[in-house]
Formats: C-alpha cells, structure tokens, sequence
C-alpha cells in the first residue's frame, strides 16, 4: 500500500514572509483588505492562531492595520521601524578603542517628582542614581535614571562599582521601551559632569523599558554635543 506524506503545515513566520512578499509586490496594495483568517488558515494549511500571530507581527511592523472586526487591511503609509539596542556604556566606549571610566555621583531611594512619576506610571518610591561615565578620562555621559524601588536585588546592586545601565541589561528582563531625542542647554551640574560651559547645548536621550506593563527604570542621559547615534531599519 502506498503512503502519501502529509503536506507540512506552515509556520507563522512563512505566513509572515509570505503575506509581506505580496504587500511589496502590490498584489495587495495599499489601503487593500487582506484574506481573513480562515480563509489565510484554509490557503496555508495551518491553524487561524497561527495566521493570527503572524498578521499580529506584521502589523507590529507597520505593515498592516488590524481593527476589531474591519478586518486587516495593507497599510495606507507603511512605517519601517528604526531599531536601537541598548547597548552597555563600558561596551560602547572600549569598541571605540577608549578605556571606560565610571564614577557614581549619588544614590538614594527618593518619592519621584510629578514628571518621573509620570513616566514611571506610578508615585511609588524609586531608587535614583546619577552616574557619570568617562572615555580615556574625559566625560563621555551623565546617567540620570530612576529605578523602581522594588525590583529583586535592587538592595545589593553594586552600583558604586558597576553602573545601573550594566547591572539592569545583565540582571533585569524587559519587554519594551519607548525613547525620544531632544536637544537642550546644560544645567549647571550637568555642565559640570560633562565639563562643558553652563547652558552649552547637549543630546539628551529619554529612555523608558519595561516589562509588560510594569516600569522598570526611567533614565537620561546626556552626551555633548556631536554625539552620534545609529541604528538599523
């Protein structure tokens, strides 16, 4: 008796690739529906979870608009997402070829003001620690972050040795972030830090991660100005 194999199922991520070929080749333009679930499920041979979950990537991606029951349609304006990694400052600067420096400036548990508290969606106690990181001895960032108070082994952090940007990437899991650039003159003690003229221009980075809907830490940092950041798209 002959035996026919069974046609393997496709993955979401072929489902994915798939779906994005046909977006880019326009068989569905922008502003165009896409099959529904079922009937990408039936095409496939797999389950509607598992289209589900690619069609959910895809439009993490900007590629397409999910709307509760209008369906998925292609993105009128399809947004490529830039990608920038948190990268450890010690890293950062011996990749360059500079020996890394680092000295805390302050640590202490503290109530945050309105506009931390804010960020870091609740009025809880936070730990808040301003560091300052050095390239072959000249000041290469100021850390300015708060971190919520209760994380496990906060207490023992050793950050008079290893800064908080190290010790979080190497000690607490997240899940997402959002960040934002700005310009502005330095503070008096940021000046200081960054050995810079009071109100001389810097880049700040506003940084928030998290961990499901949880807050972990809320951090600035400033750099001089020329400062370069890149990224991937």
């Amino acid at each position: 008796m002959t035996q026919t194999t069974k046609p393997a199922r496709a993955s979401w991520q072929q489902i994915r690739e798939t779906v994005r070929q046909r977006i880019h080749s326009r068989d569905w333009p922008p502003g165009a529906p896409i099959p529904n679930e079922e009937v990408l499920a039936q095409e496939f041979g797999c389950a509607r979870a598992t289209v589900n979950r690619a069609l959910r990537s895809l439009a993490e991606d900007g590629l397409v608009d999910r709307r509760r029951k209008g369906g998925t349609r292609v993105a009128l304006h399809p947004v490529r997402r830039a990608v920038l990694e948190i990268a450890i400052m010690r890293q950062e600067v011996e990749e360059t070829g500079a020996a890394y420096g680092y000295r805390l400036v302050q640590s202490g548990i503290v109530t945050p003001p309105d506009d931390v508290a804010a960020r870091m969606r609740s009025s809880g106690p936070c730990l808040h620690v301003l560091a300052l990181h050095h390239a072959d001895g000249v000041s290469y960032a100021v850390e300015d972050r708060w971190i919520d108070a209760c994380l496990t082994g906060l207490d023992a952090a050793p950050f008079d040795r290893v800064s908080p940007n190290e010790w979080l990437l190497e000690h607490i899991p997240y899940t997402g972030g959002a960040l934002a650039f700005s310009a502005e003159p330095a503070s008096a003690q940021i000046a200081r830090l960054l050995d810079v003229t009071d109100a001389s221009p810097v880049l700040c980075l506003d940084r928030s991660t998290q961990d499901g809907d949880r807050i972990i830490t809320a951090v600035r940092l400033y750099y001089r100005a020329g400062h370069r950041f890149t990224s991937s798209l």
